[in-house]
């Protein structure tokens, strides 16, 4: 299993995107994918690149709030992918774009988004829900301690964050009760860069690892289960405050549904203090064993 210092240099190689000529819209950007140790690259990596991209497309003045995204072909590991942005539209308060992203000359990723300049106005949110402090909580390192195999280091040491399950994760079994919750708390392994898009962009990198996880925890899986096969197919975030992600947030996820071998999941990031910083809904293709 991977030793040393733990760096988040895996997700600021995700997001180091490069301005080329556009060949289908208004702009172009390329940005690679990432190790993983399974066939095709993390969802996340489309989601987070795609976003960076369409921040760059933007006024410094307005923000990211909300994007919609969907995963159409798989794509390859430590691979180019070239994102098109279609400037659609720039009012006074909201500016909405559009971003496909091609490998091998097809699309394999399309996301829209909308930036907001911000304004002052009442505030409401949720309560953040109650959840052991994450310094009493194993790492993913200390769970799998003693599991050989590519996949535990690459859970272990290989994606940028520190995260730490409640009640207990389900990498090679489940941990804690068969239920359709659980709550993840998650860091950056070192300090970030500053700048709140960043910060964003963070958070859509990391949320697609184990949004899927209270559907699996709901119906017994575990991602080492033999046969196992998932896919995210949709993908939907709302940005509501400004938060870092290398300090810890919660990350409470809900299975909402589960059939036909789809299953919609919820999730909502609150820093340590109780603010709700965004939403997440995502759906996707689990395959169990016959």
């Amino acid at each position: 299993m991977a030793t040393g210092t733990l760096t988040a240099e895996t997700f600021l190689r995700a997001v180091d995107l490069e301005a080329v000529e556009p060949q289908v819209f208004d702009e172009a950007y390329e940005a690679t994918t990432q190790y993983v140790p399974w066939p095709k690259a993390y969802g996340g990596d489309m989601v987070a690149q795609s976003a960076a991209a369409m921040m760059r497309s933007v006024g410094t003045d307005r923000q990211l709030h909300s994007m919609h995204s969907y995963f159409m072909r798989p794509v390859d590991i430590g691979a180019v992918v070239r994102y098109e942005v279609e400037n659609l539209r720039d009012g006074r308060g909201y500016s909405t774009r559009s971003v496909r992203g091609y490998q091998g000359g097809k699309t394999v990723f399309a996301a829209m988004g909308s930036f907001h300049v911000p304004e002052e106005g009442p505030e409401f949110q949720p309560e953040m829900p109650a959840a052991v402090e994450p310094e009493s909580l194993r790492s993913a390192a200390e769970a799998l301690y003693g599991i050989e195999g590519d996949a535990a280091a690459y859970w272990s040491t290989g994606r940028s964050f520190d995260m730490r399950h409640v009640p207990g994760p389900v990498y090679v079994e489940v941990e804690g009760e068969q239920v359709p919750q659980q709550a993840v708390w998650v860091k950056a392994f070192d300090q970030l860069p500053d700048g709140a898009d960043l910060h964003r962009t963070a958070l859509a990198y990391v949320c697609d690892y184990t949004i899927l996880e209270p559907i699996l925890r709901a119906h017994g899986h575990y991602w080492a289960e033999p046969g196992l096969v998932t896919a995210s197919l949709d993908h939907s975030m709302w940005f509501h405050r400004e938060g870092r992600a290398d300090d810890w947030v919660l990350y409470a996820q809900e299975a909402v549904s589960g059939q036909r071998n789809r299953g919609l999941a919820t999730g909502r990031f609150f820093d340590r203090s109780g603010r709700l910083l965004a939403t997440v809904a995502q759906e996707g293709m689990i395959r169990a064993a016959r």
